[in-house]
């Protein structure tokens, strides 16, 4: 007796349960990747934006020595020290090149690849 709830002649598409479990399969991987892409954008944003900031922060900490003592910091340690800058230097690479003390210098933030 066949099973009232298969009919043969009702049955367009048939799909196996192994095709089935293909299929979830292949979905639940999908999904995985594009959650990990996502991931992976979100984290390479966040980078940028740091850069960003920290060449923001450069250039305030920089205008603030002129503006309070009349010269340029002689160099980035100087900034660290009396100004209180602070970056990752496992992340960023901070080329400070000082011209003259009443020239401003010439900075430039440069990001380290893992």
């Amino acid at each position: 007796m066949a099973n009232r709830f298969e009919s043969k002649e009702n049955r367009i598409f048939r799909i196996s349960d192994e095709a089935y479990r293909l299929i979830s399969i292949a979905i639940f991987v999908g999904i995985a990747l594009l959650f990990f892409l996502a991931v992976d954008a979100t984290g390479k944003s966040s980078i940028s934006k740091q850069q960003e900031s920290l060449e923001n922060a450069l250039s305030r900490d920089i205008v603030q020595c002129y503006a309070i003592e009349g010269r340029y910091p002689p160099d980035l340690k100087y900034l660290e020290d009396h100004y209180g800058l602070t970056y990752d230097k496992e992340t960023f690479f901070v080329d400070y090149i000082p011209v003259a003390s009443n020239l401003y210098p010439d900075v430039t933030v440069i990001r380290i690849k893992k």
